[in-house]
């Protein structure tokens, strides 16, 4: 028996359906490739607006007040100054030192709602130039100029992100802060960086970018006022905010340039002292 010749286009025809309903059947089951790793917060990317869920670091202020020492830094040659609130807080006097043995009387004002103080005194100094408006990035350096220990001092830090600091007692409160990564200090300078409270966080451009409050030594972390909470407390006051630039820093130079700020008294230091 004989079957009838099929033409040859129906032939082809056959072929090309059947390659295109495996191809089709292949495509249905392919697996979707993984999906990449969630992007870390890397380096360099811009640090974001304050938030309720930051992570929070917690301090337990107690009424006691006793006779301390810290940093301030000039904002106005008229004799403004700004410095860490736990230093000058509860003092009877406190006194911008000027020379060994001598100190100019300073009238303070403490921000309620932060870690910052105000202090005034009859005449001033060179002001440091702000950056308090400036864009911070995660990784970018901040140096920190002071009196660690009541000597002369400073540290260098590269910024991790933000917290809210909570403070529980005295002058109970929330506020954002800045947490920053020590990567050096003076040569010499060993244990707590106590003293260097109030001193400036100066970008690598010499602008105040916060104000130094704490540290965590086990951790190696140094925490910063956040710029917006010092902007506003000198906005307050009527001051303007300079974004000029007040010198090139960098981790060869930083303890050169803290010499002549401590020289020219842009960055003193403050006693607080108690009846």
């Amino acid at each position: 028996m004989h079957f009838p010749r099929l033409p040859d286009w129906l032939i082809y025809a056959a072929v090309v359906v059947a390659l295109l309903i495996a191809a089709v059947g292949r495509q249905a089951h392919v697996d979707a490739p993984a999906a990449p790793p969630p992007a870390p917060a890397a380096e360099g990317a811009a640090l974001g607006p304050a938030s309720p869920f930051d992570p929070a670091v917690v301090v337990e202020v107690s009424g006691k007040t006793e006779p301390g020492a810290g940093t301030a830094f000039s904002v106005s040659a008229s004799g403004v100054w700004v410095t860490a609130r736990h230093v000058v807080e509860g003092c009877s006097q406190a006194a911008i030192v000027v020379a060994p043995g001598r100190g100019v009387a300073a009238e303070v004002r403490i921000d309620p709602e932060a870690e910052t103080a105000i202090l005034t005194t009859d005449g001033g100094a060179p002001p440091l130039p702000l950056g308090l408006t400036a864009r911070l990035r995660r990784g970018e350096q901040a140096f920190h100029m002071g009196f660690p220990q009541g000597r002369p001092g400073e540290a260098s830090s590269r910024l991790i992100g933000r917290e809210n600091l909570v403070v529980q007692g005295r002058g109970a409160r929330t506020e954002p802060v800045l947490v920053w990564a020590e990567t050096g200090r003076t040569d010499g300078l060993k244990g707590t960086l106590g003293g260097l409270s109030g001193a400036p966080a100066l970008d690598d451009q010499g602008r105040v970018v916060g104000v130094t409050i704490a540290e965590a030594p086990r951790r190696g972390r140094i925490y910063t006022t956040a710029p917006e909470t010092t902007a506003r407390i000198l906005g307050a006051g009527g001051r303007r905010l300079s974004g000029a630039p007040g010198g090139a820093i960098s981790a060869d130079n930083y303890g050169r340039v803290a010499d002549d700020l401590r020289r020219n008294l842009r960055v003193a230091q403050v006693v607080c002292l108690t009846a």
